[in-house]
């Protein structure tokens, strides 16, 4: 498979992830089918560093009604990935 940069869906904002952004650690939403190699690759190609460690967590889609039916979110998988400092992403500095 060959990685591309539109396999990354969104860079993730939560209270955690903020707080990891502070020790060079970023949360990286793709879909299912990407692998740790696969990301390695789209960091090294497009912003020019390698990634100290990568971290990878599946993510259920929750289970949720609307108007009496019940339906699924989609599922997707979540990296944790260890920027080597002072590697910066353009628009993502905190």
């Amino acid at each position: 498979m060959a990685a591309d940069i539109t396999d990354i869906k969104a860079i993730l904002y939560t209270d955690k992830t903020f707080k990891l952004q502070e020790h060079n650690v970023i949360t990286v939403k793709t879909s299912t089918k990407i692998t740790k190699t696969s990301l390695k690759e789209i960091f090294t190609n497009y912003f020019d560093f390698t990634p100290l460690k990568i971290n990878s967590l599946n993510q259920e889609g929750k289970t949720k009604r609307f108007k009496g039916r019940e339906g699924k979110q989609n599922d997707f998988k979540k990296f944790y990935v260890w920027l080597p400092v002072g590697a910066k992403i353009k628009g993502l500095e905190v």
